[in-house]
């Protein structure tokens, strides 16, 4: 099978499609498609908002065009699918987006088509699930009429140093000739290099397995930070002292949200109970780090009484929302935990964040965000929740003084001196 000269449509541009795209794009004609109109006019004007891609790189991309328009998609060959996998409120996973651009993909496909699924899932659901709707919407049948391939994204937002092509990719394919096909398809743009999996199943298992070790692992280190709090002991001098051992693993406590570590784990075990096998490490190590966020919380709410200052009707500042440094991303943050949890004590809290979108925040979690710098002598405690480099650079004078004279500072990812703090993780 041969898929030089094939038009490529890649759908969904956020995080993982848009570096997709641009690359492809260097170098053959593409489709960006994206269902969010404003997205597509932002993208056509040379801005991404989500901070991955610089005007320079989109400008670098000859052949890439951008539409919203379903009707351009059945000029291509080759689909690939980069669209959220996200979990609903009861943690179960959600595959409403992959569904219908599954739809989207079966309804512009002609015979021979290539659907690559890049979107993380639970072992099998790329045949399971994606298959039979792309059946359904086409008419074709499955490696007859039209093959799928599964290549895991690995994007890190915000880091500037593992780009997309620096990144080794795992492909794989339905067929071994597709296989081939698609593992040729990305060691076009994939400096790194590419890892052909045996089958669509390893490879989806792969990947899911990736952010379910970090969040384990980080379970972990969070769970010693809650012990090592009981017994006095500072956890990041612990795991400074732990580190000069040379196989120690360098995790460190901290929140963890956002679409990947904090979701990908309850695809697997989703499948796993479906299977009638119960993770009892996947999930022990969730509850801990979803519960992390009520912890500061709570912590921040000890130290006011500790010093007497009434937490009714106090004022708190929490510096950051985002779900990780330096990144404007505020999906499945835990930070927002940290707020709720606070005005459940009746804290009024205020919430900057110089890297996110506020209107954005205020739609997805009602916060109403502080546009501004916040005033000097205001608060009576300080969370310093995400440590994006404006707040690094600030220093800790600078914040402190936001704070009355008396205020607490809790700094969650102990980026400040520790003798400068109240608490950290």
């Amino acid at each position: 099978m041969d898929l030089s000269s094939a038009q490529i449509a890649i759908i969904g541009l956020g995080y993982v499609g848009l570096p997709l795209a641009v690359e492809f794009g260097k170098h053959r004609p593409v489709v960006g498609f994206d269902i969010n109109g404003a997205r597509i006019d932002e993208l056509r004007g040379g801005h991404d908002a989500t901070l991955e891609v610089g005007a320079d790189e989109l400008r670098s991309a000859r052949h890439l065009r951008y539409s919203s328009d379903p009707a351009e998609l059945k000029s291509c060959q080759i689909f690939v699918v980069t669209v959220p996998t996200p979990v609903d409120r009861a943690k179960r996973p959600d595959l409403t987006p992959l569904i219908r651009a599954s739809e989207l993909v079966g309804e512009a496909m002609a015979d021979g088509a290539v659907v690559i699924y890049e979107s993380t899932v639970y072992p099998g659901a790329t045949e399971e699930i994606c298959v039979p709707v792309l059946e359904r919407c086409s008419g074709l049948r499955f490696n007859d009429g039209f093959f799928c391939g599964y290549s895991p994204e690995r994007i890190n937002p915000g880091d500037k140093e593992h780009r997309l092509p620096d990144i080794r990719k795992v492909t794989s394919g339905s067929t071994p000739e597709v296989a081939d096909a698609v593992d040729e398809l990305y060691r076009k743009i994939i400096v790194a290099g590419t890892h052909r999996a045996s089958s669509i199943r390893v490879a989806e298992a792969a990947k899911v397995i990736e952010n379910t070790q970090r969040d384990v692992n980080i379970a972990l280190i969070n769970e010693l930070s809650l012990l090592f709090h009981k017994l006095g002991i500072d956890t990041l001098e612990v795991l400074k002292a732990a580190g000069t051992k040379w196989n120690f693993l360098p995790f460190r406590p901290g929140l963890v949200g956002g679409h990947c570590i904090g979701v990908d784990p309850y695809y697997l075990t989703h499948k796993a109970q479906e299977v009638g096998y119960h993770p009892q490490v996947i999930l022990a190590g969730r509850r801990i780090n979803d519960r992390m966020a009520i912890h500061v919380a709570e912590e921040v709410v000890k130290l006011m009484l500790r010093r007497g200052i009434p937490v009714l009707g106090s004022r708190v500042l929490m510096l950051g929302l985002a779900f990780k440094e330096n990144c404007p991303d505020v999906r499945n943050t835990k930070a927002v935990d940290i707020v709720t949890t606070l005005r459940g004590y009746n804290a009024e809290v205020d919430v900057y964040d110089p890297w996110i979108n506020v209107e954005q925040a205020e739609e997805e979690y009602g916060l109403a965000c502080l546009r501004e710098l916040p005033r000097h002598d205001e608060y009576d405690a300080i969370v310093l929740a995400v440590p994006h480099s404006q707040f690094v650079s600030m220093g800790v004078r600078a914040i402190k003084a936001f704070g009355k004279s008396h205020a607490v500072l809790f700094d969650v990812k102990g980026i400040l001196p520790r003798s400068e703090v109240d608490a950290r993780l």
